[in-house]
């Protein structure tokens, strides 16, 4: 065999045999599914400790990354009060209520920076060189790295919002069976985040900080006022100011809470057909590029060939 045979054989069988041991090595590293359930039935104690240290690691590289981030963003963190005071509602909305939210979020905005610049420099200089034209693709990649974490708080703030928007109508309901059942709107509140725990996490989480902050003894208007500014739902805003003005002049909780369930409800189903009736429209994209061409094919494809099997047979 000459050389020129073997040298792409000897590749293959490198990267085969690095794959596999590669394989090898983590498949040994972990265990597999079936061994890890069966530990858990054997002793589930130690399934419960091995999952108490991963979250206690977790957290504490979180801590570090978040910790180093707040340091690095410590000098892009806004002067004036009011940005600042639209960034820390943005990631209140977003879910994120740590008191260096902003600085952590500067910070990882300056580390997108750098790791696209130090993405796109190499690749930039290397094809372009020193001109105008790399230039511009450098900060281009840069603005691209900056505003990521933009983009990533804006898609989990718009996610919170509509998990909150649509869980808000059965936990009204819920409320609604509590309150006309005899309790109390915090007793209420207590139950609708024990029952819907698994259904609405979003929801109960801000139910449970709600009453966390009315047993620590704050007032219920300024607690309901800061729910509806902290979840950034319009619907949850209009409860909380339905509520305030149903305790202050009087009249009956259950009955509020079960108009604003319905209105909310008739949104709801609102909304739903509103994406339904969008469907028809956003499906014409691909049907057009993908499987409409498909079809052509299909149906014209036999009688081109046939015309053009005539055509040169004719000539």
């Amino acid at each position: 065999m000459s050389w020129e045979t073997l040298v792409p054989v000897a590749v293959f069988l490198t990267i085969t045999l690095g794959v596999w041991g590669l394989l090898t090595t983590m498949a040994d590293r972990r265990p597999s599914t079936a061994e890890e359930r069966l530990k858990r039935l054997l002793d589930p104690t130690t399934s419960r400790n091995d999952l108490k240290q991963m979250e206690q690691q977790q957290a504490k590289f979180q801590a570090k990354v978040s910790e180093a981030a707040s340091k690095i963003g410590k000098s892009l963190r806004p002067t004036n009060e009011v940005e600042l005071g639209k960034i820390r509602l943005t990631l209140l909305n977003a879910g994120f209520r740590g008191e260096q939210a902003v600085m952590a979020y500067y910070g990882w905005k300056l580390v997108g920076l750098l790791i696209a610049l130090a993405i796109a420099v190499p690749i930039v200089v290397t094809r372009y060189g020193a001109t105008q034209t790399g230039l511009t693709y450098g900060i281009l990649a840069g603005a691209v790295g900056f505003y990521l974490p933009d983009l990533y708080v804006s898609q989990l703030r718009k996610k919170r919002i509509e998990s909150i928007f649509l869980a808000l109508p059965d936990a009204l309901d819920l409320m609604v069976v509590c309150v006309e059942a005899g309790l109390g709107l915090d007793t209420a509140m207590r139950r609708v985040t024990s029952e819907l725990s698994t259904s609405c996490p979003v929801l109960c989480e801000e139910f449970a900080i709600a009453n966390f902050q009315i047993q620590m003894g704050r007032a219920r208007k300024d607690v309901l006022r800061d729910l509806g500014t902290r979840t950034g739902v319009d619907d949850m805003r209009a409860l909380s100011a339905v509520v305030i003005q149903a305790e202050k002049f009087g009249s009956s909780i259950g009955g509020a809470l079960r108009v604003q369930s319905d209105s909310m409800r008739l949104r709801r189903r609102q909304l739903a057909e509103e994406r339904a009736a969008k469907t028809a429209v956003k499906i014409m994209i691909p049907l057009v590029l993908f499987i409409f061409p498909g079809v052509f094919v299909i149906l014209v494809g036999p009688a081109g060939i046939q015309i053009a099997t005539t055509m040169l047979g004719k000539g």
